[in-house]
């Protein structure tokens, strides 16, 4: 009896402690989507309480005013959030086309050539592309896209080669077609990767999206432009501290939609 008895306490330990690791990754990402916006929404109403009273020149008045932050404020979300959409448009379908049997061959080929495009300095790209295809946001859009497309395809790529290949086998086993385990089986497994690689290019697309202003296409690097162009630090730090809590904002919302989107059976 007590040999056969022994080696069910690791079993039981071990699920105790699966279970903590989880509750607590849980409590984990309960407590962070609740500070995240707390804080942002504290940072942002302390400067919305300096801006109200400090002593502004004309003009770092005019590039404070509440029309033109607002204005560049949208600006700079529109660049975020269409380059986003193209990225995960793009980069999603590409990543599993190429762990296909027939196409997979090619798949290092296109990580490394995606790697290139964000290997180069994203000045570079963007003014490159602009001399290209002329200025204005729907450069600023293409550039950003081809920015940000590594981390979503590498971890596209990641996720579904790391699906047990046997699940696969068994959705095949009772009857699913190809898209059906595709979409079915293999996707919901993999979204948890592949929403951790979005999360990446969000705020890879905020910072760079600051960048636009210098081809015409707006966005909140307009105000570190100016502050730096003339010497106006009241200026260059809003710039810097308002892009900083829209990246923070816009990773709150990637971790949102990752919990979201992610299949009931793997949340924890």
């Amino acid at each position: 009896m007590s040999l056969d008895a022994e080696p069910a306490a690791p079993s039981r330990a071990a699920g105790t402690g699966t279970r903590s690791r989880d509750a607590g990754a849980g409590r984990e990402n309960t407590g962070l989507l609740v500070v995240i916006p707390v804080l942002v929404a504290v940072v942002f109403a302390a400067w919305a309480l300096w801006r109200g009273n400090a002593d502004l020149d004309s003009i770092e008045a005019r590039q404070l005013d509440w029309t033109t932050i607002t204005t560049l404020l949208w600006q700079h979300v529109g660049l975020t959030v269409v380059s986003a959409i193209l990225v995960v448009a793009v980069a999603v379908p590409l990543g599993i086309a190429l762990t296909r049997p027939r196409s997979r061959a090619l798949a290092p080929v296109a990580v490394g050539i995606a790697n290139a495009g964000q290997a180069a300095p994203a000045i570079g790209l963007i003014v490159l592309l602009a001399i290209w295809l002329g200025f204005g946001f729907g450069t600023a859009v293409v550039a950003l896209t081809l920015y940000a497309v590594l981390p979503v395809l590498r971890n596209t790529i990641t996720a579904f080669e790391g699906i047990d290949p046997t699940l696969v086998e068994a959705g095949r086993g009772i009857g699913m077609s190809g898209a059906g385990v595709l979409l079915r089986v293999e996707l919901p497994l993999a979204v948890p990767v592949i929403m951790t690689g979005v999360r990446t290019a969000l705020v890879l697309l905020v910072g760079t999206a600051t960048l636009a202003t210098f081809i015409n296409a707006g966005g909140l690097g307009s105000l570190i432009v100016t502050g730096i162009t003339l010497f106006r630090y009241p200026v260059l730090v809003s710039g810097a501290l308002l892009v900083a809590l829209l990246a923070l904002l816009i990773d709150w919302a990637g971790r949102v939609l990752e919990l979201t989107v992610q299949p009931k059976g793997l949340r924890r």
